[in-house]
């Protein structure tokens, strides 16, 4: 047994079949060949094993003749290794006395041979293990192809393990039978981290190296609520998770009572409680959930999802789609909020050193007013069909905003010249994510109808932390004080203006934060689907007085670890059962 230990970016239990997919992308499932074809398999291994052979006496020829006989000598090592008998007859034997693919048994076989490397005391040896995968992966390359395996295509239940997936390929995951899902790499803001929320199903990132240390088909158990991965788990374990999942079933049947209540604390104060979605289909989540309607619909799956820029009837679909099943509930729609790395259609900027700092988000937009145009056209034709509102991302300065308006009014006058209905009056609004906005609050207030604290961001920008990058994510922290007190000067401002202001960031949808952000003076949150239940218990129970109490304390402290053990403490306090 192994654990692991990453950043928990969605919550649950999840016990199954690995599906791994290595840094080129394998995946290699256990899977079994028929008898009557078990001598075609051991042909096709042959083969396999024949072209990667040729192959690496090409390289060792080449290297040969440019750095020497000395550099060959890996190659001829590998050659060896490529045509050993005893490795050999193993590989044949699971294909014809256990029936496994080829392809199962080359990655079965030759990780084992890697682990004995690695677990030997002399480094020399132990770092061949690296000749052993790249013998391993150039065979998988023969057999299986050179392109990539798209995980969109299952057909069974399995957890996937990866050393990353870009955010398209999260978004194309077959929901039906991914069930949990564990990155090497990643931070817990990053967009594949949030997708995997979306998706609703078990999800660590970050976790570093491990994927040689399992194969396909192996058991794994995937905690999301502690951001552990548990490989080979013994009996005693399986036993505990079991149980475990049996609780968190039953604790969601019993919030299921919460549904058709209001947001509404224990002294009367009405919270809108809204859902966050990414897809479409994640209205239904909400629904179920008695959400008071859709605080932040994300449209980058409309660019992530195609490597063609969507058309407007495309963004139509989409947004219609929302509009009408959330009935007469609003839906803000958040204009696209990606770096033009992020999009396939789009040329990868030739400098672009820090997308987060660079092209990205309204920049992006702004800077390309053709798709820009096609979005908004879209987002106002659906607004004929209920109550939907539009949000600018990443506003930092008063041009930026009031070129996005300037736009839109010249978008509205395009329908009106065409008797294209639309609502003239929709809402428009912003996300507070930098601080520079915070700072300048006052003057937004004055030109939008509302804001939205975008909190993945702000912490993001306000700490100078990459939310996807490992090595600094432990900086990136809901509770650094810094980060309270942009949010409470964003929302006095965003009151003393008149207009409602929202916070729709992963901090809202985490129960330690809910009496925080309703004493900051907050009456509307937005947060995951999943996430509802449980926030609208800890707002149906607490009184505003206390929630104030809290926050007001929470804000005399001077370190993020401080301010989270209190909230924390707070919580286990009134809510033992929700606290981690």
């Amino acid at each position: 047994m192994q654990k692991l230990q990453g950043f928990a970016v969605s919550p649950g239990v999840a016990i199954g079949e690995a599906l791994v997919l290595d840094h080129e992308g394998f995946r290699i499932p256990r899977r079994f060949v028929d008898r009557d074809v078990v001598a075609s398999e051991i042909a096709r291994l042959e083969r396999a094993i024949e072209a990667a052979g040729q192959e690496i006496v090409r390289h060792r020829d080449t290297v040969a003749r440019e750095l020497g006989p000395q550099c060959a000598a890996i190659f001829e090592a590998h050659l060896q290794m490529l045509h050993d008998r005893p490795l050999r007859n193993e590989l044949e034997e699971m294909i014809r006395e256990r029936h496994y693919t080829p392809e199962y048994a080359v990655s079965r076989t030759l990780r084992r041979y890697a682990k004995v490397f690695q677990s030997l005391d002399n480094t020399y040896l132990a770092q061949r293990a690296s000749d052993v995968f790249d013998i391993e992966r150039r065979l998988l390359r023969y057999l299986l192809g050179e392109r990539r395996e798209e995980v969109a295509y299952l057909t069974s239940p399995v957890l996937v393990l990866a050393h990353n997936l870009t955010p398209s390929e999260t978004a194309n995951l077959n929901r039906e039978f991914v069930r949990g899902l564990v990155t090497e790499e990643g931070g817990p803001g990053s967009h594949t981290a949030i997708l995997a929320g979306a998706l609703e199903i078990p999800a660590i990132v970050g976790t570093g190296p491990f994927l040689t240390d399992v194969s396909g088909g192996d058991l794994v158990i995937i905690d999301g609520d502690r951001g552990q991965v548990i490989l080979h788990p013994d009996e005693e374990t399986i036993a505990r998770y079991t149980h475990e999942q049996q609780q968190q079933r039953s604790h969601a049947v019993r919030l299921e009572s919460l549904r058709d209540l209001p947001a509404q604390t224990a002294d009367g104060v009405r919270i809108q409680l809204m859902g966050n979605i990414e897809f479409p289909h994640e209205v239904q989540h909400c629904l179920d959930r008695g959400s008071d309607g859709i605080g932040l619909y994300r449209t980058e799956f409309l660019y992530l999802g195609s490597s063609t820029e969507p058309d407007e009837e495309t963004h139509y679909a989409a947004y219609s789609q929302v509009v009408q099943a959330i009935g007469n509930r609003p839906v803000v729609i958040r204009t696209l909020d990606l770096g033009a790395d992020k999009v396939p259609s789009m040329p990868h900027p030739a400098d672009e050193r820090n997308p987060f700092l660079g092209l990205r988000s309204i920049r992006l937009s702004l800077r390309n007013l053709p798709l820009f145009r096609t979005q908004l056209r879209a987002v106002l034709r659906a607004s004929a069909l209920g109550d939907v509102r539009v949000m600018f991302p990443l506003i930092s300065t008063l041009l930026e905003l009031r070129q996005a308006k300037m736009l839109l009014a010249d978008v509205m006058e395009d329908l009106d010249e065409n008797g294209i209905p639309f609502n003239r009056n929709l809402d428009v609004g912003m996300m507070v994510e930098v601080p520079a906005a915070v700072m300048m609050m006052d003057q937004f207030a004055a030109e939008v109808d509302f804001v939205s604290i975008g909190t993945n961001d702000l912490i993001q920008y306000t700490l100078a932390v990459d939310r996807g990058n490992k090595d600094v994510a432990a900086l990136y922290n809901a509770s650094d004080p810094a980060v309270l007190k942009l949010i409470q000067r964003a929302v006095e401002a965003s009151v003393r203006a008149g207009i409602p202001v929202n916070v729709c960031g992963q901090m809202s949808g985490s129960t330690t934060y809910t009496m925080l952000l309703l004493g900051l003076g907050l009456r509307q949150l937005s947060v995951t689907p999943s996430s509802i239940p449980e926030v609208k218990k800890v707002i149906r129970s607490v009184n505003i007085p206390h929630c104030e109490a809290v926050a007001r304390h929470a804000l005399t402290l001077e370190h993020a670890r401080d301010v989270k053990n209190y909230l924390k403490g707070e919580l286990k306090r009134l809510f033992p059962e929700l606290a981690e």
